[in-house]
């Protein structure tokens, strides 16, 4: 795939978010001026990146909003509605250059404000708001493809978490394991995987594990996306945040805490709020540049 000369001469950040480590969390590709860039170009600039996801910002057509833009976001393959880790570093990286404050962010799956403020450390920490969520149920016959895909046995799930497509900007099927040691042996006919995604619209498989309460690890495998497995996934966090309050499984003022990437040596820290009487889910991290 050829690169335009106006992708040549497109600034090219690298963000890693949900650490406040280069060498843990989720990396992301950042463009913070993306004007004159077609999909091809976009494309072609997160596919040389090779992150799972890249963000393209645009000032948005409607005038006198401030600090708002119109983001896009696209894996090595395609684009994606909605993706949290890069909305998490390109919220990071404006206001290491616009100072900390409200954000919004028009994707495609609607618009999502994003507050940036500083923690005691003096570290930048990005909370978005999701889209409006909503959890559907999913058949047995296409849960058991899926559970063949990723080489799992039915037994080998947590029957107080079933398995449900939950939305919070992009799809993901939640299935929940009975063990730590089930989740961290990840081994997935990738071929199957991507034809049950595809056939469901996905984003990613959250597969997650209840440590406690208010505790999960989670993993993300995304291979409609060119990437095997997702470091950390904000858009799935948001997702997986409104699956537990649909199943009653978290309160209405709950506040989650999600590990991931540990078992990918990328370890990261993703915070899930829940708040009552809004129906929207909010996820919170941090980021840090990744030098050249």
């Amino acid at each position: 795939m050829s690169v335009s000369p106006s992708a040549e001469r497109a600034e090219l950040l690298r963000y890693a978010a949900f650490t406040a480590d280069p060498s843990g969390g989720n990396p992301a590709g950042i463009v913070l001026d993306a004007a004159g860039l077609d999909d091809a170009a976009m494309l072609a600039i997160a596919a040389e990146v090779g992150y799972s996801e890249t963000a393209f910002l645009t000032p948005p057509p409607e005038a006198g909003e401030g600090r708002a833009w119109t983001v896009r976001y696209f894996s090595p393959k395609a684009e994606v509605p909605f993706c949290g880790h890069a909305t998490i570093a390109a919220a990071v990286a404006l206001a290491e250059r616009l100072g900390p404050g409200p954000l919004t962010f028009h994707t495609r799956s609607g618009t999502v404000p994003v507050e940036v403020a500083v923690d005691p450390d003096g570290r930048p920490v990005a909370t978005l708001t999701s889209v409006e969520p909503h959890v559907t149920e999913i058949d047995r016959t296409e849960v058991a493809r899926a559970l063949e895909a990723l080489r799992w046995r039915a037994d080998e799930l947590d029957p107080a978490l079933p398995p449900r497509i939950a939305f919070a900007g992009a799809r993901h099927l939640v299935l929940a394991a009975a063990s730590r040691a089930r989740l961290a042996d990840l081994d997935y006919d990738a071929d199957r995987l991507v034809g049950f995604m595809t056939d469901h619209d996905l984003t990613t498989v959250h597969l997650a594990w209840r440590a406690s309460a208010d505790v999960f690890h989670v993993r993300d495998p995304f291979p409609v996306g060119g990437v095997v497995e997702d470091p950390a996934t904000g858009a799935a966090a948001a997702a997986f945040g409104a699956y537990l309050r649909a199943l009653g499984q978290a309160p209405p003022d709950a506040v989650l805490t999600l590990h991931q990437g540990e078992d990918m040596g990328r370890p990261g820290v993703l915070r899930v709020e829940l708040r009552p009487g809004d129906p929207r889910v909010r996820v919170s991290g941090t980021a840090v540049r990744i030098r050249d």
